[in-house]
């Protein structure tokens, strides 16, 4: 108990001195979850609306192979990343490894279908009165696609936060590709995996509170539209 009572007490200290390698690993972290996550909605939205207002062979073990992706260990995508991205792959050319955006690559592979699942569900709880009102009042499928995008907002943006949430505390991924260099690759669940390999657990402990925190502020908006998804159907 002595030695997490200090460890706290110093890690508060920390935060109060704004210590520079804290700051430059949390930036890190939340800059590659951050692009991670952005390049992801690009593709997830998209991809789940054309899937739930499609019809087409197939279309249901195209959904369970989502929904069997959600469960992908990290460390699968990290291998499958690296022999893409390696001295020896296709990719090798490009110098993709141990670099932000390797990270980058992994993190959307593991939260697209997160995305785009979550998104699927959002979209397939609209009423399909929506649809055809907008199609009787001269709406092409582009307009009619932002109307119902727009009466789903809320769970899509549920499914963002999720994601989000997904990659800023995963480790796997960031180990594999990123390979923990500080001031570059180095995030806040690959350097506590380090400092507790040294024994240091001040920093380990002041990162681990940093993560709570963000993670209980995105739980909290992700329960706030998960919300606001549940008052509109009702």
């Amino acid at each position: 108990m002595d030695l997490l009572f200090d460890s706290v007490q110093s890690a508060l200290l920390l935060f109060i001195s704004f210590d520079k390698d804290l700051i430059e690993i949390v930036g890190v972290s939340l800059r590659v979850s951050f692009f991670a996550t952005l390049i992801a909605a690009v593709i997830g939205i998209p991809g789940g609306f054309i899937i739930a207002y499609s019809s087409f062979p197939g279309k249901r073990f195209v959904l369970t192979c989502l929904n069997t992706l959600l469960a992908l260990p990290t460390v699968v995508i990290g291998l499958l990343v690296y022999s893409f991205i390696s001295r020896q792959g296709i990719l090798g050319p490009l110098g993709l490894l141990y670099t932000q955006k390797a990270i980058v690559i992994g993190q959307v592979i593991l939260i697209v279908p997160v995305i785009m699942v979550m998104t699927i569900a959002a979209i397939s709880r609209i009423d399909s009165r929506y649809r055809m009102t907008a199609l009787t009042l001269g709406a092409n499928k582009y307009q009619m696609a932002l109307v119902i995008i727009k009466e789903a907002r809320y769970g899509i943006f549920a499914a963002v936060i999720a994601a989000f949430g997904r990659v800023i505390a995963e480790i796997g991924i960031s180990m594999m590709l990123g390979g923990n260099a500080k001031g570059f690759t180095r995030t806040m669940t690959t350097a506590m995996a380090l400092e507790y390999d040294k024994g240091e657990f001040v920093l380990a402990v002041a990162l681990g509170i940093t993560l709570m925190v963000i993670a209980f502020a995105i739980n909290l908006l992700f329960h706030f539209f998960q919300g606001r998804t549940v008052t509109d159907a009702v």
